[in-house]
């Protein structure tokens, strides 16, 4: 019933997480807001790639006696291939006070006193800069030249026609001049730092917008963050509110350059898992008289698993078309997901304790284990989920993934705890009950499993984030790759130990009758398991043994 209840309120959580989602298209509304930097996204573009920042509203408090200190946008590029690293000093220090720098980065610093956006431009890259730049005010050269072409020539007022003619193409310039077209096209490097950009103000609230082009030098990996550089260092932040609105497209679609790749790769590996399911479900129906059911639950893993890579290839194709998930198919993926991941714990603590391959009841210390994995499974999948659909600036999404990767930890320790359970029990039992030659086979076996378990979590949690950021930021879907690859391996591997056939360690039945009065299991079928006979077992357990008609 709890188990029930939890999944419940967990696909629930999932439906209205998704039904928010801004995907591609971000839209990110602060209220209140105290914190001086605000991450909004990362993004890795190729050539011609583009964002849009419109800034829909920002609420700034009123300044106080002292000077106002900088407020905006900032772009920066990674200064490694993988991820942007500041030292510590630098990640004191407002990015939007910074002067100069070595690596790319672009401010935008917002004067709500000229009611106007200045841009600095650090770098050597050349980017093109679409906006609605502030108007420039007419100047007294401009006037005085005005003033004497009105004036009369020789006592005669200007011929109308000429005065017309002169005016229409006087204004024209000064039109040019002083309000400029919206979009002002800016290709050099040097000519993008020092532009001013307009400053629009309604009631309380400013609002502007921009547009990047990527060009081919300034193709990379860029983290956009809003800033106010005001909360500091002050022990009371001034609360603020921000709303806005981010596009960021490549020419191929609203993917990041290392996503990409990820709607083939993942409907490829789909097939494969399909593959793999079928390939084990034959042997099970060829091996049906060694089958047990926990090789079915295996073979449920393996088809869950391959449905869930086809809803996540589905998604990701859905969100570089339109920029954002189909909701049909989003809550698909997360179902999936999550049964995915409760599946997978589930049949690694079941093995892990040897249920089915050397005993059928579970002790009350490994029933705790199934108490306390499976729960945390299905919190670590709805964090995932809620980190999916919930955009990079909000408050909650840091508090989430640190979630996340905790309950993950606990979840891959706690699965270890039944294979070095069983390790021990069956050394206890080689040194006591007489079956030394069985029962280290069966030990060996249960340490292959135990390092194969330790490996997986190792190239999946450790080797695949040390991959992402240290490899160029296109080739950052090879983590994903690295995951899923591993995962099929271990599949693959953890099948054919304990695969269902007469020859397999775990099966091998004494065939001596002294042996036979040894043993806890009397029959290789998996359709007669739990046939017992009376027999106090080393860990002081009594089974009755039913006769099987």
């Amino acid at each position: 019933m709890m188990y029930r209840s939890v999944a419940a309120c967990a696909l629930m959580l999932l439906i209205l997480t998704v039904s928010e989602s801004g995907a591609r298209i971000h839209q990110l509304k602060l209220k209140n807001e105290t914190r001086f930097v605000v991450h909004l996204n990362t993004f890795g573009y190729f050539a011609n790639g583009t964002l849009d920042v419109h800034l829909v509203s920002l609420t700034l408090p009123p300044a106080k006696g002292e000077s106002r200190l900088p407020v905006g946008f900032s772009l920066a590029r990674s200064r490694v291939n993988g991820i942007l690293s500041f030292t510590a000093e630098e990640m004191e220090e407002c990015l939007l006070m910074k002067t100069k720098s070595d690596d790319e980065l672009i401010l935008f610093l917002i004067d709500t006193e000229k009611h106007s956006v200045h841009v600095k431009h650090m770098g050597s890259s050349d980017l093109v800069l679409v906006s609605r730049l502030k108007p420039e005010k007419t100047t007294d050269e401009v006037k005085a030249r005005r003033k004497r072409e009105e004036a009369p020539v020789d006592g005669k007022p200007k011929d109308q026609s000429d005065d017309g003619t002169e005016k229409q193409k006087e204004n024209s310039q000064v039109q040019a001049k002083v309000t400029p077209p919206v979009s002002s096209a800016v290709s050099k490097p040097e000519s993008l730092n020092g532009k001013t950009l307009e400053l629009e103000q309604q009631g309380e609230s400013y609002n502007f917008s921009f547009r990047l082009i990527m060009s081919a030098r300034s193709q990379g990996l860029y983290n956009l963050d809003f800033q106010n550089c005001n909360n500091m260092r002050q022990r009371t932040p001034n609360p603020y509110s921000l709303h806005v609105e981010i596009t960021e497209k490549n020419p191929n679609g609203y993917l990041s350059a290392s996503d990409i790749p990820l709607p083939r790769l993942y409907i490829c590996m789909a097939a494969v898992f399909f593959t793999a399911a079928v390939v084990w479900t034959y042997t099970l129906l060829k091996y049906r008289y060694s089958v047990f059911k926990i090789h079915w639950l295996m073979a449920a893993l393996a088809y869950t698993k391959a449905v869930s890579l086809l809803f996540h290839s589905i998604n990701y194709h859905f969100i570089n078309s339109e920029g954002h998930p189909i909701e049909g198919w989003a809550v698909m993926y997360y179902i999936t997901h999550l049964l995915k991941g409760a599946l997978l714990f589930i049949t690694l603590a079941l093995i892990g304790t040897g249920f089915a391959f050397v005993k059928y009841i579970l002790s009350d210390k490994e029933k705790k284990i199934f108490m306390i994995v499976i729960p945390l499974q299905v919190l670590a999948n709805v964090s995932y989920i809620i980190i999916e659909e919930t955009e990079e600036g909000a408050s909650e999404y840091t508090l989430w993934r640190e979630i996340l990767f905790l309950v993950d930890l606990i979840c891959c320790g706690a699965v270890l705890f039944p294979v070095v359970w069983s390790i021990r029990h069956l050394q206890e039992a080689s040194n006591t009950d007489g079956k030394a030659a069985m029962n280290l086979e069966k030990l060996k076996l249960f340490r292959h499993y135990y390092v194969m378990i330790v490996c997986y979590i190792y190239f999946t949690r450790i080797i695949a984030i040390l991959l992402k950021v240290t490899v160029p930021f296109q080739w950052q879907w090879c983590q994903e790759f690295l995951v899923e690859v591993s995962t099929l391996i271990f599949f693959v591997l953890t099948g054919f130990k304990f695969r269902p056939a007469s020859n397999n360690p775990y099966l091998q039945l004494p065939q001596d009758e002294e042996d036979l009065e040894m043993d806890e299991v009397v029959t290789e079928s998996g359709a007669l398991e739990g046939i017992h006979k009376v027999k106090k077992t080393s860990n002081g357990r009594e089974r009755q043994r039913e006769v099987a008609l």
